[in-house]
């Protein structure tokens, strides 16, 4: 791979890493669900556009606007607002996990020998990080977080007809605009106060906004679909470990969090089992994002 391209791939789990943690303190201005509302409707708004209604492939990309994107995006950051997000961006990583387990028993996808063990492993790394003195008593978060990871995990069985027929850029497009207003609503009937929550929010607020918009979803995306589409994914996917790294580090140097020791011991014993998943995987498989 030449250097160029690396560096391309590398950037990928760098802009997510630093957007997912970024996104915490955005939510004290703007609560989970209209902050990432707005963050699609950004994207969306920019993308739009360039791409005319795939008319076709509207119904499933509804569906999966509001399984993957609306759904999931509410409960795994409404779990980052209440953890620390060095330990969320880590629980993130099972959905990978999540994907073989109903690769299995909705796709009737048997896992290979090396994949049960990388699950095991991955599920005890779980439990030593539930454990950890930061997450007690905020056991709601965790159930949020892996809540979102295994329903993300479920939208790729509807992602992948729909990944197979329409390019990449034209479904992030499209779930931008469909899944912004989903989420705005959504917030509007559960959080409440959407208007004086947007009128309020500074500046700061509004970078982070752009940046989850912009960068993490119009660049990250672009990005990544274009290294995918020049090498295999199983040479692909493994970068991906680099996410909950960029996040961790994220964290501690912007939010000056302190993760203690169990959640490292933990946080590597989750990432070797989603390793052992993830290297080696056959191409076509669904690909991981924030």
């Amino acid at each position: 791979m030449p250097i160029r391209d690396f560096l391309l791939a590398i950037s990928v789990p760098c802009l997510w890493g630093i957007g997912f943690v970024i996104t915490k303190p955005g939510m004290e201005q703007l609560p989970p669900m209209l902050i990432n509302g707005l963050r699609w409707s950004v994207t969306g708004l920019v993308l739009v556009w360039w791409f005319p209604i795939p008319k076709k492939y509207l119904k499933e990309l509804l569906i999966l606007s509001f399984i993957g994107c609306t759904l999931q995006y509410s409960l795994t950051f409404s779990g980052l607002n209440i953890i620390d997000a060095s330990s969320a961006v880590l629980f993130v990583q099972f959905e990978v996990p999540f994907g073989v387990l109903i690769a299995f028993l909705w796709l009737k996808e048997k896992p290979s020998i090396k994949n049960l063990i990388g699950l095991v492993i991955a599920f005890t790394g779980l439990i030593v990080l539930s454990g950890t003195p930061s997450l007690q008593g905020k056991y709601l978060g965790v159930i949020l977080v892996l809540s979102g990871a295994f329903t993300w995990a479920l939208a790729q069985v509807f992602a992948k007809p729909i990944s197979e027929r329409l390019n990449g850029i034209v479904i992030t497009a499209w779930l931008g605009v469909l899944a912004g207003p989903q989420l705005i609503l959504a917030s509007q009937l559960i959080e409440g106060n959407v208007v004086s929550n947007i009128r309020s929010a500074d500046y700061q607020a509004w970078l982070i906004v752009l940046y989850l918009g912009l960068l993490m979803n119009v660049l990250g995306y672009s990005i990544w679909y274009y290294v995918l589409g020049i090498y295999p994914v199983n040479k692909i996917l493994p970068i991906m470990l680099l996410l909950p790294i960029t996040g961790v580090v994220t964290a501690i140097m912007f939010l000056g969090e302190r993760p203690d020791l169990k959640v490292f011991i933990g946080g590597i014993v989750i990432l070797f089992g989603v390793g052992m998943i993830l290297i080696g995987k056959i191409k076509n498989q669904p690909v991981k994002h924030i």
